[in-house]
């Protein structure tokens, strides 16, 4: 474990990330998102989301350096009387778990189709591709708006609520994966023919092992940067469906619900309900894709 550390300090991808101010400054920010977020709990000065805690008198308290600020409520509170800095760490878990598990859905089913149609070519490899290229026409928002749509039409309306969070996974998930497939696709397709692929077949070594165990370590570089990217994607889908009242449910609200929440108070000079945690949202997202960029840099062996 040591050696691999040490390993890791030495490699080029350390000396890139410390040559990197800017890579570094999206680091600590996207840590100090994930830490806030993952332990709101422990952290944050209230539970927003404890009806018993909650007193109207509180409400629209605007932020602590405003003249009728209370100490209390750093980032003021909203209509409820919740305070705000204590449901955008409560929201960011909800938004970061979304966005984490659809990613790793979109992964899965990404990866999986991508080495099958790479190894396999012929009608298999135009069956898949053709059905990414469908997908690919619309925008993802839409076909996670559909997905969304249908899926809650399907299901009893008594059970929406406790599914949501697992239909909106499933919903941006299924929307991004021909992003994987595509790229793992045009990885395998290269693979396939080099000399240690074609020993394995030569010696009997199952296909499905082939493809798991010596063409997909192969393939792991630009799995790594389009997850990287796709998470700050997936984070602001779930925010939109949110924003448009499809995405999780009011008893979990998201940055994205708070978001649509305070927009009905923008313009009533209530201006901290909506804007805080729309900074939380741009903060995130804006430090996971600058980490994507330089992650795809970095392993871009022609920039090195």
């Amino acid at each position: 474990m040591a050696a691999a550390v040490k390993r890791f300090f030495d490699s080029d991808l350390w000396w890139s990330f410390t040559r990197s101010p800017v890579t570094v400054l999206s680091a600590i920010v996207a840590l100090v998102c994930i830490l806030g977020a993952l332990f709101a709990p422990w952290i944050a000065p209230h539970n927003p989301f404890d009806l018993a805690s909650l007193n109207l008198i509180d409400a629209f308290k605007p932020p602590a350096w405003e003249e009728e600020g209370v100490a209390e409520y750093v980032l003021g509170t909203d209509d409820q009387g919740r305070d705000v800095l204590s449901a955008i760490m409560y929201g960011a878990r909800v938004s970061l778990i979304v966005g984490i598990s659809a990613t790793l859905f979109a992964t899965f089913v990404g990866v999986s189709l991508g080495l099958l149609a790479g190894y396999a070519g012929g009608h298999v490899d135009s069956v898949l591709m053709r059905i990414c290229d469908v997908q690919l026409t619309f925008p993802s928002i839409l076909v996670a708006l559909l997905v969304d749509g249908i899926t809650r039409a399907a299901l009893p309306r008594e059970v929406h609520d406790q599914i949501a969070l697992f239909v909106v996974i499933f919903a941006i998930g299924i929307s991004e994966w021909p992003k994987f497939a595509r790229t793992v696709r045009g990885s395998t397709l290269v693979e396939r023919n080099k000399e240690y692929v074609q020993a394995a077949r030569v010696i009997g070594v199952p296909s499905a092992r082939i493809m798991v165990s010596h063409v997909l370590p192969n393939v792991v570089g630009p799995v790594l940067v389009v997850a990287t990217l796709n998470l700050g994607l997936a984070i602001l889908s779930e925010a939109t469906l949110s924003f448009l009242g499809v995405g999780v449910p009011p008893t979990q609200p998201s940055l994205g619900t708070l978001i649509r929440i305070g927009n009905d108070f923008l313009f009533s000079g209530e201006w901290w309900i909506t804007i805080f945690p729309g900074i939380a949202l741009i903060a995130m997202v804006l430090s996971v894709n600058l980490l994507g960029d330089w992650l795809r840099d970095a392993l871009n062996p022609k920039l090195r």
